[in-house]
């Protein structure tokens, strides 16, 4: 695995026992494509929910962090175990906010960055064929369209367990994803002609 300077200066931060300041420079360089994936996926409104929540979940979990993976795809794998946890507490009614008093500053200005560019990204017609999508099919096609992440990095955000999945568990996963989005892309170019057919 090819380190980035991003993950060299994560890496030297938590050998150096600040795991606040990993944790900050993490989200301010991750957090606005990683909140404009959760907004795709689930909504604005939803998604300010969830980025809260994952960024709870990185700071707890990042003097762990092993670089098994680039950073990238951990905070991403993160994220789409927070998309789950979401959807279950969604079924069941729970609706706890999470209050992020020591992340609060850098949570905002992630927002207000990601807002100005989500919204320089988003095609109107793409967008709206999205929504229409599963949570599970969006999810994929923002991972690998809009995120350009490989497929066994998607296999690991789609795993059950990224810290035990096998070799032959990611190159199933990997088949499984690629059949899987070379139907949404059949199902968003048909849906596209019928929206511009007269």
């Amino acid at each position: 695995m090819t380190l980035t300077g991003l993950d060299e200066e994560i890496r030297a931060l938590l050998e150096a026992g600040d795991v606040r300041r990993a944790t900050t420079r993490a989200l301010q360089e991750l957090g606005p494509q990683v909140l404009g994936f959760l907004s795709g996926a689930l909504g604005d409104d939803d998604a300010d929910e969830v980025f809260s929540r994952l960024s709870v979940r990185l700071w707890k979990s990042l003097a762990g962090f092993e670089s098994r993976c680039a950073l990238r795809t951990w905070i991403y794998v993160l994220a789409r175990q927070e998309i789950g946890r979401f959807q279950r507490r969604a079924r069941k009614h729970v609706n706890g906010r999470v209050p992020i008093s020591q992340l609060a500053e850098v949570l905002e200005d992630v927002r207000l960055r990601t807002r100005t560019t989500v919204v320089a990204e988003r095609q109107r017609t793409v967008g709206k064929l999205r929504a229409e999508l599963p949570i599970e099919d969006r999810t994929l096609l923002i991972l690998r369209v809009d995120r350009k992440l490989s497929w066994d990095e998607i296999a690991l955000a789609f795993v059950a367990d990224p810290e035990t999945c096998t070799e032959a568990d990611k190159k199933r996963e990997c088949a499984r994803l690629r059949k899987r989005f070379q139907l949404i892309k059949e199902r968003l170019v048909k849906r596209a002609r019928e929206e511009a057919a007269p």
